[in-house]
């Protein structure tokens, strides 16, 4: 598994990718802390976006976007309409890591870090789940 961060200003806080049994690990630089994560909903062909920041407690989902509403994808309450994307803050806790679902059926999530934005198959090739989890950067 990944080097787990410490806290405590030890080290810049990366982000480590790799498939369900911890193959293909890849070390991503997180300057500031943050990344975004894009995709398109299955059914309904709706954009969804995420902010995260990871950190020495997990990953901490801090702002969600949806263009629009549909099967699956309401708008929760507390949500507000801006520019035609739903958007709010989840109330969730810091999660130790994130398991994103792949398949050849749908485009694959998009990774932004500082602005650049690429796929997740340009990082780990294939369509086996991606985990995320902070660790130290490269």
């Amino acid at each position: 598994m990944a080097q787990k961060p410490q806290g405590g200003g030890d080290g810049v806080i990366g982000l480590c990718l790799m498939l369900a049994a911890g193959v293909n690990i890849v070390r991503l630089d997180l300057p500031d802390g943050r990344f975004g994560l894009r995709w398109v909903h299955s059914i309904e062909k709706v954009e969804w976006q995420e902010d995260w920041r990871a950190d020495g407690t997990g990953l901490s989902l801090t702002e969600a976007r949806i263009k629009g509403s549909g099967a699956g994808m309401e708008p929760p309450e507390g949500a507000r309409l801006r520019d035609g994307w739903y958007e709010w803050r989840p109330g969730v806790p810091p999660l130790p890591r994130l398991i994103l679902g792949r398949s050849d059926a749908v485009a694959d999530h998009i990774l932004c870090i500082g602005g650049d934005c690429r796929p997740l198959w340009a990082y780990i090739a294939g369509t086996d789940p991606v985990t995320l989890e902070p660790c130290h950067a490269p």
